[in-house]
Protein backbone atom coordinates (compact mmCIF):
# COMPACT_ATOMS: atom_id res chain seq x y z
CA UNK A 1 0.00 0.00 0.00
CA UNK A 2 1.18 3.56 -0.92
CA UNK A 3 1.59 6.15 2.07
CA UNK A 4 1.46 9.90 1.81
CA UNK A 5 4.15 11.77 4.59
CA UNK A 6 2.42 15.95 4.44
CA UNK A 7 5.48 17.57 5.43
CA UNK A 8 4.63 21.03 7.50
CA UNK A 9 1.18 21.19 5.92
CA UNK A 10 2.85 22.03 2.30
CA UNK A 11 3.63 19.04 0.30
CA UNK A 12 3.24 15.38 0.88
CA UNK A 13 5.62 12.54 -0.80
CA UNK A 14 4.76 8.82 -1.41
CA UNK A 15 6.66 5.92 0.44
CA UNK A 16 5.70 2.31 0.39
CA UNK A 17 5.19 0.96 3.59
CA UNK A 18 5.96 -2.90 4.50
CA UNK A 19 2.91 -4.86 5.83
CA UNK A 20 1.37 -1.73 6.22
CA UNK A 21 2.72 -0.06 8.87
CA UNK A 22 4.10 3.34 8.78
CA UNK A 23 6.55 5.20 10.70
CA UNK A 24 6.74 8.87 11.26
CA UNK A 25 8.79 10.59 9.19
CA UNK A 26 10.84 13.75 10.27
CA UNK A 27 7.67 15.13 12.20
CA UNK A 28 5.50 14.35 9.49
CA UNK A 29 2.23 12.90 9.68
CA UNK A 30 1.84 10.17 7.85
CA UNK A 31 -1.72 9.21 6.05
CA UNK A 32 -2.66 5.21 5.01
CA UNK A 33 -4.45 4.13 1.80
CA UNK A 34 -5.33 0.75 1.05
CA UNK A 35 -4.75 -0.58 -1.97
CA UNK A 36 -7.42 -2.61 -1.89
CA UNK A 37 -10.63 -2.78 -0.46
CA UNK A 38 -10.09 -6.49 0.90
CA UNK A 39 -7.77 -4.81 3.51
CA UNK A 40 -10.48 -3.20 4.63
CA UNK A 41 -12.13 -4.13 8.10
CA UNK A 42 -15.42 -5.67 8.19
CA UNK A 43 -17.02 -2.43 10.37
CA UNK A 44 -15.32 -0.13 7.00
CA UNK A 45 -16.54 -2.61 4.53
CA UNK A 46 -20.05 -2.75 5.29
CA UNK A 47 -19.48 1.43 5.67
CA UNK A 48 -18.79 1.78 2.52
CA UNK A 49 -21.48 -0.86 1.06
CA UNK A 50 -24.02 1.31 2.68
CA UNK A 51 -22.28 4.70 0.94
CA UNK A 52 -22.21 2.94 -2.52
CA UNK A 53 -25.96 2.14 -1.93
CA UNK A 54 -26.98 5.41 -1.29
CA UNK A 55 -25.14 7.03 -3.93
CA UNK A 56 -26.42 4.27 -6.94
CA UNK A 57 -29.53 5.12 -5.04
CA UNK A 58 -29.97 8.53 -5.48
CA UNK A 59 -28.37 8.61 -8.99
CA UNK A 60 -31.22 6.16 -9.93
CA UNK A 61 -33.91 8.14 -8.33
CA UNK A 62 -32.40 11.33 -9.86
CA UNK A 63 -32.32 9.12 -13.16
CA UNK A 64 -36.25 8.70 -12.86
CA UNK A 65 -37.06 12.75 -11.79
CA UNK A 66 -35.50 13.55 -14.81
CA UNK A 67 -37.54 10.60 -17.43
CA UNK A 68 -40.68 11.57 -15.50
CA UNK A 69 -39.92 15.48 -15.49
CA UNK A 70 -39.23 14.90 -19.71
CA UNK A 71 -42.50 12.69 -20.23
CA UNK A 72 -44.61 15.24 -18.35
CA UNK A 73 -43.37 18.17 -19.60
CA UNK A 74 -41.52 18.54 -23.47
CA UNK A 75 -42.19 15.31 -24.31
CA UNK A 76 -39.28 12.90 -25.63
CA UNK A 77 -39.67 14.38 -29.28
CA UNK A 78 -37.20 17.26 -28.67
CA UNK A 79 -34.59 14.48 -27.76
CA UNK A 80 -35.47 11.98 -30.64
CA UNK A 81 -36.95 14.03 -33.16
CA UNK A 82 -40.21 14.06 -34.85
CA UNK A 83 -42.92 11.81 -35.53
CA UNK A 84 -42.79 11.03 -38.97
CA UNK A 85 -44.36 8.06 -40.86
CA UNK A 86 -42.59 6.17 -43.71
CA UNK A 87 -42.79 7.59 -47.54
CA UNK A 88 -44.38 6.01 -50.15
CA UNK A 89 -44.32 6.13 -54.05
CA UNK A 90 -47.87 8.06 -54.70
CA UNK A 91 -48.35 10.02 -57.28
CA UNK A 92 -50.89 12.63 -57.85
CA UNK A 93 -52.37 12.75 -61.53
CA UNK A 94 -51.76 16.17 -63.29
CA UNK A 95 -55.37 16.96 -64.85
CA UNK A 96 -56.39 20.39 -66.02
CA UNK A 97 -58.99 20.89 -63.07
CA UNK A 98 -56.52 20.23 -60.58
CA UNK A 99 -54.16 22.68 -61.72
CA UNK A 100 -57.01 25.13 -61.80
CA UNK A 101 -58.04 24.31 -58.81
CA UNK A 102 -54.76 24.31 -57.23
CA UNK A 103 -53.54 27.71 -58.69
CA UNK A 104 -56.37 29.00 -57.04
CA UNK A 105 -55.56 27.51 -53.94
CA UNK A 106 -51.75 28.85 -54.12
CA UNK A 107 -52.21 32.28 -55.04
CA UNK A 108 -55.45 33.00 -53.39
CA UNK A 109 -56.51 31.46 -50.34
CA UNK A 110 -53.69 29.47 -48.77
CA UNK A 111 -51.34 32.58 -49.94
CA UNK A 112 -48.13 30.36 -50.43
CA UNK A 113 -46.32 32.96 -53.21
CA UNK A 114 -46.63 35.56 -50.12
CA UNK A 115 -44.11 33.70 -48.15
CA UNK A 116 -42.19 31.59 -50.94
CA UNK A 117 -41.18 34.75 -53.06
CA UNK A 118 -40.20 37.91 -53.08
CA UNK A 119 -42.72 40.52 -52.85
CA UNK A 120 -42.51 44.66 -53.66
CA UNK A 121 -42.70 46.36 -51.04
CA UNK A 122 -43.22 49.76 -53.58
CA UNK A 123 -46.42 48.32 -54.32
CA UNK A 124 -49.54 48.32 -52.26
CA UNK A 125 -50.57 44.96 -51.49
CA UNK A 126 -47.12 43.05 -51.77
CA UNK A 127 -47.58 41.85 -55.19
CA UNK A 128 -44.77 38.91 -56.03
CA UNK A 129 -42.09 40.29 -57.97
CA UNK A 130 -41.85 39.45 -61.67
CA UNK A 131 -40.50 36.33 -62.10
CA UNK A 132 -39.81 35.33 -58.87
CA UNK A 133 -43.59 33.78 -57.96
CA UNK A 134 -42.69 30.41 -55.34
CA UNK A 135 -38.34 30.93 -55.61
CA UNK A 136 -38.37 31.26 -51.93
CA UNK A 137 -37.04 33.72 -49.48
CA UNK A 138 -35.96 34.48 -46.17
CA UNK A 139 -38.05 35.63 -43.66
CA UNK A 140 -35.79 38.43 -42.54
CA UNK A 141 -38.07 41.29 -43.17
CA UNK A 142 -40.15 39.31 -40.28
CA UNK A 143 -37.59 39.67 -38.15
CA UNK A 144 -36.67 35.47 -38.07
CA UNK A 145 -33.47 36.05 -40.50
CA UNK A 146 -32.92 32.47 -39.51
CA UNK A 147 -35.87 31.12 -41.32
CA UNK A 148 -35.80 30.53 -45.38
CA UNK A 149 -39.67 29.46 -47.20
CA UNK A 150 -38.09 26.95 -49.73
CA UNK A 151 -37.90 27.06 -53.12
CA UNK A 152 -41.00 26.03 -54.25
CA UNK A 153 -40.16 26.20 -58.21
CA UNK A 154 -39.65 22.38 -60.11
CA UNK A 155 -35.75 23.28 -60.21
CA UNK A 156 -33.85 19.94 -59.91
CA UNK A 157 -31.06 21.77 -57.74
CA UNK A 158 -32.22 24.31 -55.71
CA UNK A 159 -35.92 23.85 -55.85
CA UNK A 160 -38.33 20.90 -54.98
CA UNK A 161 -37.94 19.26 -58.78
CA UNK A 162 -36.12 16.06 -56.80
CA UNK A 163 -38.72 16.00 -54.06
CA UNK A 164 -41.56 13.41 -54.79
CA UNK A 165 -45.05 14.22 -54.32
CA UNK A 166 -45.20 12.47 -51.21
CA UNK A 167 -41.93 14.80 -50.14
CA UNK A 168 -44.68 17.51 -50.58
CA UNK A 169 -47.55 16.09 -49.54
CA UNK A 170 -46.14 15.23 -46.14
CA UNK A 171 -43.99 19.07 -45.76
CA UNK A 172 -47.62 20.39 -46.31
CA UNK A 173 -50.03 18.95 -44.08
CA UNK A 174 -47.03 16.88 -41.41
CA UNK A 175 -44.35 19.45 -40.87
CA UNK A 176 -41.65 17.41 -41.92
CA UNK A 177 -39.02 18.37 -44.41
CA UNK A 178 -37.71 16.22 -47.26
CA UNK A 179 -35.09 16.06 -45.19
CA UNK A 180 -36.86 14.42 -41.99
CA UNK A 181 -36.69 17.14 -40.17
CA UNK A 182 -39.88 19.30 -38.44
CA UNK A 183 -40.43 22.38 -39.97
CA UNK A 184 -41.02 25.63 -38.56
CA UNK A 185 -44.72 25.90 -38.11
CA UNK A 186 -44.11 29.90 -39.49
CA UNK A 187 -44.99 27.20 -41.92
CA UNK A 188 -48.63 26.75 -41.04
CA UNK A 189 -49.12 22.86 -42.06
CA UNK A 190 -50.92 22.60 -38.50
CA UNK A 191 -53.61 24.25 -40.33
CA UNK A 192 -53.20 22.40 -43.87
CA UNK A 193 -53.62 19.30 -42.12
CA UNK A 194 -57.01 20.03 -42.42
CA UNK A 195 -56.61 20.44 -46.52
CA UNK A 196 -58.42 17.56 -48.40
CA UNK A 197 -56.68 14.81 -50.27
CA UNK A 198 -58.09 16.39 -53.37
CA UNK A 199 -57.03 19.80 -52.67
CA UNK A 200 -53.97 18.88 -51.79
CA UNK A 201 -53.06 16.94 -55.02
CA UNK A 202 -54.25 20.25 -56.77
CA UNK A 203 -51.46 22.28 -54.76
CA UNK A 204 -48.97 19.97 -55.78
CA UNK A 205 -50.34 20.06 -59.37
CA UNK A 206 -50.20 23.48 -59.32
CA UNK A 207 -46.04 23.50 -57.98
CA UNK A 208 -45.28 21.40 -60.47
CA UNK A 209 -46.21 24.01 -62.97
CA UNK A 210 -44.82 26.96 -61.74
CA UNK A 211 -41.77 28.38 -63.89
CA UNK A 212 -38.19 26.86 -62.77
CA UNK A 213 -36.51 29.55 -60.71
CA UNK A 214 -32.53 29.01 -60.19
CA UNK A 215 -32.22 30.46 -56.73
CA UNK A 216 -30.02 29.30 -53.85
CA UNK A 217 -31.36 30.19 -51.04
CA UNK A 218 -29.69 29.55 -47.25
CA UNK A 219 -31.22 26.62 -44.97
CA UNK A 220 -32.88 27.61 -41.88
CA UNK A 221 -30.76 27.80 -38.97
CA UNK A 222 -34.06 27.11 -36.37
CA UNK A 223 -32.30 28.67 -32.98
CA UNK A 224 -31.70 26.44 -29.81
CA UNK A 225 -33.61 25.20 -28.05
CA UNK A 226 -36.60 25.81 -30.65
CA UNK A 227 -35.30 23.61 -32.76
CA UNK A 228 -35.76 20.90 -30.38
CA UNK A 229 -38.73 21.57 -29.25
CA UNK A 230 -40.75 21.96 -32.78
CA UNK A 231 -39.96 18.36 -32.64
CA UNK A 232 -42.88 17.51 -30.53
CA UNK A 233 -45.39 20.08 -33.40
CA UNK A 234 -45.66 17.19 -36.70
CA UNK A 235 -47.72 14.48 -36.83
CA UNK A 236 -48.64 12.29 -39.66
CA UNK A 237 -51.84 12.28 -40.80
CA UNK A 238 -53.67 9.19 -40.82
CA UNK A 239 -55.72 7.84 -43.41
CA UNK A 240 -57.67 10.04 -46.32
CA UNK A 241 -59.17 13.83 -46.07
CA UNK A 242 -62.42 13.63 -47.00
CA UNK A 243 -63.60 16.66 -48.80
CA UNK A 244 -65.00 19.48 -46.52
CA UNK A 245 -68.64 20.14 -46.06
CA UNK A 246 -69.55 23.43 -47.60
CA UNK A 247 -73.24 23.09 -47.45
CA UNK A 248 -73.73 25.86 -45.90
CA UNK A 249 -71.83 29.12 -46.32
CA UNK A 250 -71.03 29.06 -42.49
CA UNK A 251 -69.11 25.77 -42.81
CA UNK A 252 -68.00 26.65 -46.63
CA UNK A 253 -66.81 29.59 -45.00
CA UNK A 254 -64.88 27.54 -41.50
CA UNK A 255 -62.80 25.45 -44.51
CA UNK A 256 -61.46 28.49 -46.23
CA UNK A 257 -60.19 30.22 -43.05
CA UNK A 258 -58.08 27.25 -41.66
CA UNK A 259 -56.63 26.64 -44.89
CA UNK A 260 -56.20 30.22 -45.18
CA UNK A 261 -54.81 30.59 -41.76
CA UNK A 262 -56.35 33.25 -40.62
CA UNK A 263 -55.64 32.26 -36.78
CA UNK A 264 -52.54 32.46 -36.97
CA UNK A 265 -52.45 36.54 -37.08
CA UNK A 266 -55.59 37.07 -35.87
CA UNK A 267 -55.77 35.20 -32.49
CA UNK A 268 -52.70 36.46 -29.77
CA UNK A 269 -50.28 34.06 -28.56
CA UNK A 270 -48.63 33.86 -25.63
CA UNK A 271 -44.20 34.38 -25.45
CA UNK A 272 -44.19 30.76 -26.15
CA UNK A 273 -46.28 31.14 -29.41
CA UNK A 274 -49.42 29.17 -28.28
CA UNK A 275 -52.81 30.79 -28.85
CA UNK A 276 -54.34 32.58 -25.96
CA UNK A 277 -57.31 30.74 -24.64
CA UNK A 278 -60.45 32.63 -25.19
CA UNK A 279 -59.29 34.87 -27.46
CA UNK A 280 -60.27 33.43 -30.64
CA UNK A 281 -59.33 35.93 -33.97
CA UNK A 282 -59.65 38.86 -31.35
CA UNK A 283 -56.53 40.41 -32.52
CA UNK A 284 -53.23 42.25 -30.69
CA UNK A 285 -50.78 39.87 -32.80
CA UNK A 286 -48.10 42.50 -33.83
CA UNK A 287 -47.24 42.18 -37.67
CA UNK A 288 -43.48 43.08 -39.29
CA UNK A 289 -42.22 43.96 -42.58
CA UNK A 290 -38.86 45.54 -41.33
CA UNK A 291 -37.56 48.33 -43.45
CA UNK A 292 -40.67 48.52 -45.36
CA UNK A 293 -43.93 48.99 -43.61
CA UNK A 294 -45.11 50.02 -39.65
CA UNK A 295 -45.57 47.62 -37.62
CA UNK A 296 -49.47 46.90 -37.23
CA UNK A 297 -51.94 44.92 -34.96
CA UNK A 298 -53.89 42.50 -36.52
CA UNK A 299 -57.49 43.24 -35.62
CA UNK A 300 -60.46 41.96 -33.92
CA UNK A 301 -62.42 40.14 -36.58
CA UNK A 302 -64.98 39.10 -33.64
CA UNK A 303 -68.68 40.11 -33.76
CA UNK A 304 -68.05 42.24 -30.79
CA UNK A 305 -68.33 46.08 -30.22
CA UNK A 306 -64.56 46.36 -29.93
CA UNK A 307 -64.59 43.92 -33.23
CA UNK A 308 -65.83 44.59 -36.96
CA UNK A 309 -69.55 44.63 -36.26
CA UNK A 310 -70.16 47.40 -38.72
CA UNK A 311 -69.02 45.09 -41.56
CA UNK A 312 -71.47 44.03 -44.27
CA UNK A 313 -70.60 41.13 -46.69
CA UNK A 314 -70.51 44.31 -49.37
CA UNK A 315 -67.64 45.92 -47.30
CA UNK A 316 -65.98 42.48 -46.24
CA UNK A 317 -65.68 41.72 -49.99
CA UNK A 318 -64.64 45.61 -50.79
CA UNK A 319 -61.90 45.78 -48.31
CA UNK A 320 -60.21 42.73 -50.03
CA UNK A 321 -60.27 44.01 -53.17
CA UNK A 322 -59.19 47.56 -52.17
CA UNK A 323 -57.38 47.35 -49.41
CA UNK A 324 -59.63 50.44 -48.10
CA UNK A 325 -62.64 49.93 -45.47
CA UNK A 326 -64.78 53.29 -46.12
CA UNK A 327 -61.89 55.38 -47.75
CA UNK A 328 -59.42 54.23 -44.94
CA UNK A 329 -56.45 52.11 -46.11
CA UNK A 330 -55.95 49.11 -44.38
CA UNK A 331 -52.73 47.72 -43.77
CA UNK A 332 -51.15 45.10 -46.50
CA UNK A 333 -49.50 43.06 -43.53
CA UNK A 334 -52.80 41.93 -43.97
CA UNK A 335 -52.53 40.46 -47.25
CA UNK A 336 -55.61 41.29 -49.21
CA UNK A 337 -53.25 41.85 -52.42
CA UNK A 338 -52.84 37.88 -52.08
CA UNK A 339 -56.48 36.85 -50.87
CA UNK A 340 -58.36 39.25 -53.17
CA UNK A 341 -58.11 36.57 -56.00
CA UNK A 342 -60.49 34.94 -54.15
CA UNK A 343 -64.22 34.61 -55.21
CA UNK A 344 -67.23 36.32 -53.71
CA UNK A 345 -68.80 33.37 -53.07
CA UNK A 346 -65.86 32.71 -51.38
CA UNK A 347 -65.32 35.88 -49.69
CA UNK A 348 -69.26 35.99 -48.60
CA UNK A 349 -68.64 32.21 -47.16
CA UNK A 350 -65.62 33.63 -44.81
CA UNK A 351 -67.83 36.83 -43.99
CA UNK A 352 -70.75 34.22 -43.17
CA UNK A 353 -68.15 32.57 -40.66
CA UNK A 354 -66.37 35.39 -38.63
CA UNK A 355 -70.38 36.08 -37.69
CA UNK A 356 -70.27 32.96 -36.03
CA UNK A 357 -68.01 33.02 -33.86
CA UNK A 358 -68.37 34.35 -30.30
CA UNK A 359 -67.77 38.29 -29.85
CA UNK A 360 -64.37 38.73 -27.69
CA UNK A 361 -64.13 42.10 -26.07
CA UNK A 362 -60.28 42.93 -27.00
CA UNK A 363 -60.10 46.80 -28.23
CA UNK A 364 -57.01 47.39 -31.43
CA UNK A 365 -56.76 50.25 -32.72
CA UNK A 366 -53.68 50.87 -34.93
CA UNK A 367 -54.36 54.45 -35.23
CA UNK A 368 -54.01 54.94 -31.57
CA UNK A 369 -50.68 55.06 -29.11
CA UNK A 370 -49.21 51.55 -28.51
CA UNK A 371 -49.92 50.58 -25.03
CA UNK A 372 -49.50 47.91 -22.67
CA UNK A 373 -52.45 45.76 -23.15
CA UNK A 374 -53.96 43.50 -19.64
CA UNK A 375 -55.78 42.02 -22.30
CA UNK A 376 -53.25 39.96 -24.28
CA UNK A 377 -50.10 41.13 -22.62
CA UNK A 378 -49.39 42.44 -26.10
CA UNK A 379 -48.63 45.89 -26.36
CA UNK A 380 -51.18 47.36 -29.13
CA UNK A 381 -52.60 50.72 -30.16
CA UNK A 382 -55.41 51.13 -27.97
CA UNK A 383 -54.11 48.59 -25.63
CA UNK A 384 -54.81 49.99 -22.28
CA UNK A 385 -58.54 50.73 -22.89
CA UNK A 386 -58.42 46.81 -22.31
CA UNK A 387 -59.03 44.99 -19.18
CA UNK A 388 -57.83 41.89 -18.06
CA UNK A 389 -59.27 38.51 -17.84
CA UNK A 390 -59.92 39.11 -14.64
CA UNK A 391 -61.53 42.33 -14.46
CA UNK A 392 -59.17 44.70 -13.53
Amino acid sequence: MLAFTIQDGRRATARRSVNGLLCPVNGGVSVKIPAHPTHLSKGDRRLMKRWLKAVLSTVFLLGVLVLVGITVTIGWRPVIGPKARPLTDRRFEPTPARLERGAYLVKNVAACLFCHSEVDPSVPGLPVKAGMAGSGRTIAAEEMPWLTATNLTPDPETGVGRWTDDMLARAIREGIGHDGRALFPFMPYVNYRKMSDEDLASVITYLRSLPVVRRENPPSDVPFPVNRLINSLPEPVEGSVPEPDVSTPEKRGEYLVTIASCSDCHTPRNEQGQYLPGMEFAGGNILKYVGAREPRAAANITPSPSGIPYYNEALFIEMFRTGKVRGREISDLMPWGHYRGMTDEDLAAIFAYLKTLAPIDHYVDNAMPVTPCPRCNIPHGGGERNKSNDGR
